[in-house]
């Protein structure tokens, strides 16, 4: 009778813990029991919302598959690169660059009408407004031989104009050839037409270079170049001075284009003559006075105009065409 008990009160409590479940086999449409823990099996949803959250899991795992997919193939793309292309559109822009040249020299000179060109007083011809006009120059030093002079281009305040700075050092390098140092220069860059043709500024109605700066009181040297196809000339330019006040205020410099003096590679020339201009391909300001430190110059605008108290041709009288007794 212990023994009979003993079963049937193992069988109550066997039935108590393992509980039959009946499940759907989706796929196969059998139904099948299942044994396990009450308290460890989790709870069974409806049939319906079973296929509805499978429909969704499919549905975001679909997505993601074909988000991956897009990103595989957006990292595998690149950029078409067409050479002919390339060079097709920029002969075409060259094209409509040289027919606006055209039509505006036909219209008369940087496309203005001529009566307006005539009457002409004043012009300004670089100004610094805004960043895209430094681009127009370049500056230098002697750095490019192994010297220790910095030179630095920005706007000035309120993008008002341009501020040259930096620092003058006449310590000769030591490389065993050079024997002088010490400079710093900003050069305007040679303006240039369609396929990259010279265009030089004329300047033949004017007889002055007009200038709004304000400088540290040093002396400055302002070199104007012409424009030439000989390589013989490609140091050749003419130079005059400019010296500069110190303090806050702005200083208005006019020089006389009479005033320049030819000079080549560094060197005046015994025999001088005047400047074409017609023929300008670019303007330069070059600071090489031996005193070491710093420096600064703020430029507000570059210019010319038409000064009628001036009617002097040439300065000087060492050459051929003023004095031509000397060079018989």
């Amino acid at each position: 009778m212990a023994l009979v008990h003993k079963l049937l009160n193992g069988t109550y409590i066997l039935r108590n813990w393992v509980k039959p479940s009946a499940t759907l086999n989706p796929f196969l449409g059998i139904h099948f029991v299942d044994y396990s823990s009450s308290s460890l099996q989790k709870p069974v949803a409806p049939l319906g919302r079973v296929s509805q959250q499978r429909k969704t899991e499919e549905g975001l795992q679909g997505h993601h598959q074909k988000e991956v997919a897009l990103d595989i193939s957006s990292s595998e793309e690149k950029p078409e690169v067409s050479f002919d292309k390339a060079i097709r559109d920029e002969i075409k822009e060259h094209f409509m660059r040289w027919k606006d040249e055209i039509v505006n020299h036909w219209v008369g000179p940087e496309g203005r009408p001529l009566h307006e060109v005539l009457l002409e007083q004043a012009k300004v011809i670089w100004k610094f407004r805004e960043k895209e006009d430094l681009h127009k120059w370049i500056v230098t030093s002697d750095k490019t031989i192994g010297g220790r002079s910095e030179i630095f281009l920005k706007m000035g305040k309120n993008n008002q104009s341009a501020l040259l700075y930096g620092t003058l050092s006449s310590e000769v390098p030591h490389d065993g050839e050079s024997n002088q140092s010490g400079y710093c220069a900003m050069i305007s860059r040679i303006p240039r037409g369609a396929f990259e043709r010279k265009r030089p500024y004329d300047w033949s109605l004017f007889n002055t270079l007009y200038l709004r700066v304000r400088g540290d009181g040093r002396a400055w040297m302002v070199t104007i170049r012409q424009d030439t196809d000989f390589v013989q000339k490609k140091n050749q330019m003419y130079s005059y001075f400019m010296f500069t006040r110190g303090g806050p205020y702005w200083q208005e410099v006019k020089i006389p284009f009479s005033k320049f003096f030819f000079s080549n590679q560094g060197r005046i020339r015994d025999v001088q003559c005047q400047l074409v201009l017609d023929k300008i391909s670019s303007i330069g300001f070059t600071l090489a006075d031996k005193v070491d430190g710093p420096f600064f110059l703020e430029i507000d605008f570059i210019g010319v105009f038409n000064d009628p108290a001036h009617t002097e041709e040439f300065a000087y009288e060492n050459s051929p065409d003023l004095n031509p007794s000397l060079f018989k």
